[in-house]
């Protein structure tokens, strides 16, 4: 770690994910001297390369706008590069280390031929038109194109990028190559986009919960579960872990929250989706459109649960936060968003025995269908939403075997060591394969 932070300074939440993988995986690399011997572990913290670019555009007034676009290329060593674009003020480099270093092991876990990547801007579509997020899109791509392709490194969306800014992307990639092809994933269904991609971060993830509470016996049924976010993943966990019987009663943004006693019918959820995807507005303007109680600068972790899903942003969970969810008698912390959860916070919910699924398994269910996307374009066809969706639910089963595989301990399932591990392990191997390189 003292190597990392000094070759990484001021990269907290880099340092942050190193340090929570690192100490999983050094017994094990201790213990095999292949890893050893090809400095597996400190090849696998360098990513292969980190490409910054200016990305000019024009607002609507005329004005020249400046921002600075980023892509992370971390390891290719089991596929092509494979990671999200996140538009946001907050973007930076050590920002998008950490989610490449993460979706470098979640993308192994998914065992789809993908390696990890991120990339974005430090541009947000919060209060511009249409035609200026257009135009930042077109401008964005014809700067990220020349270190992308379908065999070379896929993007998809992330906060701050969906449906509407990855067909933007797309139309102005197809514009500059000359031709079609499936370097971008989580395009619009015309575009040769999949069914349930939008909705596969959040369904994987209560699929995931699913799994780890029948492994202890239990089921979705009946539990309470606090969802924090309103973002397209938390929108459809919770419609999902409706579906499969458990009772949603809260959803947020960084506003404030809202509390549903008896849980969240499904025109409530559409209608969240609406406001906070259509209407683009806040989570305050839901709770007064279907009269339900709005806690202004709340959040959801004070709200008494069996389960809880943070599908917001990273460390939203801090040590205070964990307490208040342990105190409340949560037993199962489900992350919908990448490493929600401050290393304190995680030890905390490992001394007191609250199961906790790292995002690295239990958010891979989007990752997974880019993956069937790449595929499907490839192939020059389409599988229907069942199709899809029960390959979403065979990729979740097989990451949660994996994560027990690994996890097993005491008795018991540590699945932030069985997820860290079991990504690992096949990465470290086609590194130590592929030889010095």
């Amino acid at each position: 770690m003292a190597h990392v932070e000094r070759r990484n300074p001021g990269q907290s939440e880099f340092h942050q994910a190193v340090r929570e993988a690192a100490r999983d995986l050094v017994p094990l690399v201790n213990d095999r001297a292949e890893y050893r011997d090809a400095r597996v572990l400190e090849r696998l913290v360098e990513p292969d390369r980190v490409v910054q670019f200016r990305v000019c555009w024009q607002d609507d007034a005329g004005r020249v706008q400046i921002n600075r676009g980023y892509r992370v290329q971390f390891c290719n060593a089991v596929g092509p590069y494979k990671g999200g674009l996140r538009f946001h003020a907050s973007v930076e480099p050590g920002t998008l280390k950490f989610l490449a270093f993460e979706q470098t092991l979640k993308n192994s876990l998914t065992d789809l031929p993908m390696g990890g990547a991120k990339g974005g801007a430090d541009f947000s579509t919060r209060g511009r038109s249409e035609a200026e997020v257009m135009r930042f899109c077109q401008a964005f791509v014809t700067q990220l194109h020349h270190y992308i392709g379908e065999d070379v490194d896929i993007p998809a969306g992330d906060i701050g990028v969906g449906l509407r800014e990855v067909g933007f992307l797309f139309g102005q990639y197809k514009r500059l190559i000359g031709a079609f092809e499936g370097a971008l994933t989580g395009k619009p269904l015309a575009s040769g986009g999949s069914h349930i991609r939008s909705e596969a971060t959040g369904w994987g993830c209560a699929y995931f919960a699913q799994n780890v509470l029948s492994q202890a016996g239990a089921d979705l049924d009946g539990k309470t579960a606090v969802v924090s976010g309103s973002g397209n993943v938390a929108l459809h966990a919770a419609s999902k872990l409706r579906a499969l019987g458990a009772r949603v009663i809260s959803l947020s943004d960084s506003d404030g929250t809202v509390h549903a006693p008896d849980g969240f019918d499904d025109e409530q959820i559409e209608g969240a989706r609406r406001i906070k995807q259509e209407e683009r507005g806040r989570i305050s303007a839901f709770a007064e459109e279907f009269g339900l109680e709005y806690r202004k600068g709340a959040t959801p972790r004070r709200i008494p649960c069996d389960l809880a899903f943070p599908c917001a942003t990273q460390n939203e969970i801090g040590e205070k936060d964990a307490r208040e969810l342990i105190e409340n008698g949560c037993e199962l912390v489900c992350e919908g968003s990448n490493m929600p959860c401050t290393a304190e916070a995680s030890d905390l919910f490992s001394k007191a025995d609250v199961t906790h699924a790292p995002g690295k398994a239990a958010n891979a269910g989007g990752v997974a269908i880019s993956g069937l996307e790449i595929t499907q374009n490839a192939m020059r066809m389409r599988w229907s939403r069942q199709e899809v969706d029960a390959r979403l639910q065979d990729i979740m089963r097989t990451i949660h075997e994996t994560c027990v595989e690994h996890g097993e301990r005491d008795g018991g399932i540590d699945y932030r060591r069985g997820a860290n591990v079991g990504g690992f392990i096949k990465v470290a191997d086609a590194l130590v394969h592929g030889g010095i390189v």
